[in-house]
């Protein structure tokens, strides 16, 4: 390798540190409890730098193998700092900016209107001061996001808890009587509620299924116990047919 590529890694991983290790919030990056965050969240913010736009996962990697490897760790599809600087503890804050931001995909506007935002398993929900942070996080998810804004101090004195990390604030509910933002499209709208009664009938269906497995109808003339009656009238034999026949031809 030479002194120059050498040069370059080494620079790469001063920087890559820093995002991981020192200011992950600066770049919008919100790791697990263990430091993770994933490696296409990691290059997506790296690429909204111009000095680090070319970056790719090979050059992580090739990071990993060099002297720096001792400052990283590499678990699958994750990547943290092996000492990190910063730290996160759920002590609620004492108070909160009056609005707050946070961008959504333009497919679930209606949900986060409707019955708000919440978060998945561990990772909790992003909100910023600052518009333009927000939109920042939503583009990672969606070419044209919808931003919306957050009732921060009201919903905080109605009982919302929100963290801060760093320049971030997070929260794990936000009840939709603490959203505001663009109404809803017409016609996104009626898709959500299309989607929405799809899935109920869905659910009709298969709770439907559920109950007649394993059901079957009953043919009682197939009894296999001789013993079982039936009721009502007695079914004809042979011999009442052939006294039928005699007494017929008879008269």
């Amino acid at each position: 390798m030479s002194k120059a590529q050498q040069f370059r890694i080494k620079g790469l991983a001063r920087i890559i540190y820093y995002v991981l290790g020192i200011r992950p919030d600066e770049f919008c990056l919100i790791p697990d409890k263990d430091g993770f965050v994933s490696i296409k969240e990691l290059i997506q913010a790296l690429h909204e730098e111009a000095d680090t736009a070319y970056v790719r996962e090979s050059h992580l990697r090739e990071i990993c193998w060099s002297s720096d490897r001792e400052l990283f760790e590499i678990d699958g599809n994750r990547i943290r700092a092996s000492e990190r600087r910063w730290d996160f503890k759920e002590v609620p804050l004492d108070s909160a900016p009056k609005i707050l931001y946070a961008a959504v995909r333009k497919k679930a506007h209606a949900v986060a209107v409707e019955k708000g935002l919440f978060s998945s398993g561990e990772r909790l929900i992003a909100l910023s001061p600052v518009r333009e942070t927000a939109l920042r996080m939503g583009n990672r998810r969606d070419p044209d996001p919808v931003v919306i804004e957050v009732m921060a101090e009201t919903g905080r004195r109605h009982g919302l808890r929100f963290f801060g990390f760093g320049s971030m604030i997070l929260c794990r509910e936000i009840p939709p009587e603490f959203i505001a933002g663009p109404p809803v499209p017409q016609d996104h709208l009626e898709k959500a509620k299309a989607g929405a009664a799809e899935g109920k009938r869905q659910e009709q269906r298969t709770a439907q299924a559920q109950q007649q497995a394993g059901s079957f109808l009953l043919d009682l003339a197939r009894d296999p116990d001789p013993a079982r009656k039936i009721k009502g009238r007695k079914q004809r034999g042979w011999k009442e047919d052939a006294r039928r026949f005699r007494r017929d031809k008879a008269m």
